[in-house]
């Protein structure tokens, strides 16, 4: 599960700073410090899923700026799986949303 959620940080900071002709934002660079697997690790070892919902939620929300907001289509289906994400109540329960969410940003970078 950190895995996932340390690849939706990266793909949505990704969307959010990276810019073409620039080095590409890679997992050990300084604006992942908050969103690494080892940080994620904790939480999910916390079983602490408001937590893990609030960093993947500023992950998600520099995403659907970069996409142009939930006005554009792009930002409408992201924020239609982040809206499925928070409302996990459960650890189990974020596995199938965060997944969707970060093929979906997959997709789209």
């Amino acid at each position: 599960m950190e895995l996932h959620l340390e690849t939706v940080a990266l793909f949505s900071l990704k969307l959010a700073y990276e810019t073409e002709g620039q080095s590409p934002i890679l997992r050990d660079d300084l604006v992942m410090g908050d969103y690494q697997r080892d940080v994620f690790e904790l939480l999910v070892r916390r079983g602490d899923v408001e937590g893990i919902q609030v960093k993947v939620g500023e992950c998600v929300e520099l995403a659907l700026e970069a996409v142009g907001g939930v006005d554009k289509p792009l930002g409408r289906e992201l924020n239609r799986l982040a809206v499925d994400f928070r409302g996990a109540q459960t650890l189990e329960q974020l596995g199938a949303p965060m997944v969707a969410i970060k093929d979906y940003l997959k997709d789209i970078l």
